[in-house]
């Protein structure tokens, strides 16, 4: 028997899955994206394995990657939607036990939900490629080769540089953390600027120019045009150019992302309907077939997943009921979350198997279950905190189990690839949930008091949150006018790609990316623009196709973004304690210089890297 969920498996996996995390909830919330981290994990548990112990171990390698990504997805799941609770002041500070209830439980619906989908989509079902799945799995049965440790050199290169550009910027003050301009054409402002960060270029790179393109394109929208055409409104007179774009984007623009967004959700749910109806058709058929004794065909039981269900309904219940104190209102707003849960998970885990988690439409899926628990709460006639309380509490458990079963679909395609045991890796993925859903609490309080989120972490989408849900029931308003024009340009999008460019089976214009684009600032869209940009530079060179799982862009990308994050995570504990390492041995005209030989070094690096794949 294959050694496959072995002690030293999750002595291994569990403290690269709480460093995975750490660094993706400060990612999460300064770029407002995250990256899959199980090609990363895969190398490190290789290097473990075969540069220190000398013993290769596929399905353990597996076991840890599965619960390295577990942690990162379930991050992505968290920086959403909690941080809403602060920025709207229902919360001073992070709380602790409310944040690992709603992180824990919301990650573990995902997985529960996801499993009896597992044999109809993930083995069954040839349409759907879970390309990261794939990739992962080549990744691992490569690091069973001889010389198959560069990879771990590559990324540790990356994290090396990564770390110290961040200790530069974050730290020593040396380098800035973004150059910006704004001009002022009458009334209106043109705003340039960009963020000096590798993370962010190893992002654009490992989602490719394709991606990083739309994303740019929706900055475009956004800043070069729409942030323009609103000119100067008469509140807004005394705003220096720098203020004025700002506070145009915040106000307005980045609801334009918002209602494209929503469209888009809705669009992916229209579109995947015939392939998740077949799946849950298929899902009747292989649990009445009880002759599969094959054990790496099998799940966690049904009374298992019956048993774990009920222990999170109830921890859900009880978190609801202290913050709407109400046990009908309670019981309904936890209802109303496991249909929304159950259905997105279906969702995600289809759209996951087409075009991969980090193409998922996650944001737009965790707004429409915020729009659905408000209007729910409206009818009703809830105003106030407790309704924030819960309506963000909705959106936050159905976000962590979103994101959760995107990542456990991939994970179970590595694993039928290779013969894992599908229960092993459920159980690491839940492992890879409960455990590194501890450290998620006192990172965002750490990087709160450090940067200050919403601040210098912009956190786009707990921002958006806040917004939304404070306009709905606290002080504030959301200007739906925006809102209806993105949902307008949305559908306009849709249309375009769908009746003009998809039959041309070239480019496409796929809308979420782009709402993405719109809602994010641009100084974000840039550095990831020329992240992709690279790539297909690098790609234009090569003679022959090379694989994620070998490409050393990809690896040194992952390298940069583990490090900026990591380092971003020890500077923050530093600020916590008050230790001020800055250094004022430059002019701000020099710093700004500085950092931007810095950002061309960090691109080219990557290029001649790149290169040598």
């Amino acid at each position: 028997m294959n050694k496959e969920l072995t002690i030293r498996a999750v002595l291994i996996g569990v403290p690269i899955a709480i460093v995975m995390t750490a660094a993706n909830v400060y990612l999460g919330l300064y770029a407002g994206m995250t990256v899959a981290a199980s090609i990363p994990a895969a190398v490190v548990a290789m290097g473990v394995f075969r540069g220190i112990m000398g013993q290769k171990s596929p399905h353990e390698t597996n076991i840890i990657q599965t619960m390295a990504s577990a942690g990162e997805s379930l991050a992505a799941g968290v920086i959403f939607t909690i941080p809403a609770l602060v920025l709207v002041g229902a919360w001073k500070e992070f709380e602790f036990w409310p944040t690992y209830t709603i992180a824990a439980a919301g990650g573990i619906l995902g997985v529960v939900f996801m499993i009896p989908l597992r044999k109809a989509l993930v083995v069954e079902d040839k349409e759907l490629t879970y390309p990261e799945g794939v990739a992962c799995a080549a990744v691992i049965e490569a690091g069973q080769e001889e010389g198959s440790m560069k990879g771990l050199k590559t990324i540790g290169v990356g994290l090396v540089v990564g770390g110290v550009f961040k200790w530069m910027s974050a730290a020593m003050h040396v380098i800035a953390g973004s150059v910006e301009k704004a001009f002022m054409f009458g009334k209106s402002v043109l705003f340039l600027g960009a963020d000096v960060a590798p993370a962010l270029v190893g992002v654009g790179y490992i989602v490719n120019l394709h991606i990083a393109s739309l994303v740019f394109l929706g900055g475009v929208i956004g800043w070069v045009l729409g942030i323009p055409l609103l000119g100067t409104p008469d509140a807004y007179a005394d705003l220096s150019g720098l203020d004025l774009a700002w506070t145009l984007w915040s106000k307005e623009i980045r609801y334009l992302g918002v209602g494209a967004m929503i469209v888009g959700g809705i669009w992916s749910i229209v579109s995947v309907r015939k392939g998740i109806l077949s799946g849950f058709e298929e899902i009747k058929v292989a649990y009445k077939n009880k002759d599969d004794a094959n054990e790496r065909q099998k799940n966690l039981s049904l009374t298992s997943l019956g048993i774990i269900f009920t222990i999170c309904f109830l921890a859900i219940f009880f978190l609801f009921n202290t913050m709407v104190h109400s046990l009908g209102l309670s019981f309904l707003t936890t209802i109303l979350m496991v249909i929304l849960s159950f259905f997105l998970v279906a969702v995600a885990t289809y759209i996951c198997g087409l075009v991969g988690s980090s193409n998922s439409p996650v944001s737009g899926m965790t707004i429409s279950a915020l729009l659905v628990t408000a209007a729910f709460f409206l009818v009703l006639g809830f105003q106030g905190n407790s309704a924030i309380f819960a309506t963000l509490g909705v959106a936050a458990v159905v976000c962590c189990a979103t994101c959760t079963s995107g990542d456990c679909a991939q994970d179970l395609k590595t694993g039928h690839i290779l013969g894992t045991s599908p229960r092993s890796q459920q159980i690491a993925q839940m492992i890879g949930v409960i455990i590194p859903a501890l450290v998620i609490t006192p990172v965002l309080a750490l990087l709160h008091h450090a940067y200050g989120i919403g601040e210098g972490l912009k956190a786009p989408q707990a921002t958006l949150f806040a917004s939304l849900v404070n306009g709905f029931f606290g002080q504030g308003t959301v200007p739906i006018h925006m809102i209806l024009y993105g949902a307008v340009l949305g559908v306009a999008m849709i249309v375009l790609d769908h009746f003009w460019l998809k039959p041309k089976g070239g480019f496409r214009l796929h809308l979420m990316p782009t709402a993405i684009g719109i809602y994010l600032p641009i100084t974000l869209a840039i550095p990831i623009f020329i992240g992709g940009l690279t790539r297909y530079l690098v790609e234009k060179k090569r003679t022959h196709h090379v694989d994620d799982s070998k490409d050393n862009g990809v690896l040194l990308s992952s390298g940069y973004i583990a490090g900026e994050a990591i380092m971003g995570v020890l500077v923050a504990v530093l600020v916590y304690f008050k230790f001020d390492l800055t250094v004022s041995w430059f002019g701000p005209h020099m710093v700004e210089l500085l950092s931007v030989l810095a950002f061309v070094f960090v691109c080219s690096f990557l290029y001649r890297v790149a290169k040598r794949s």
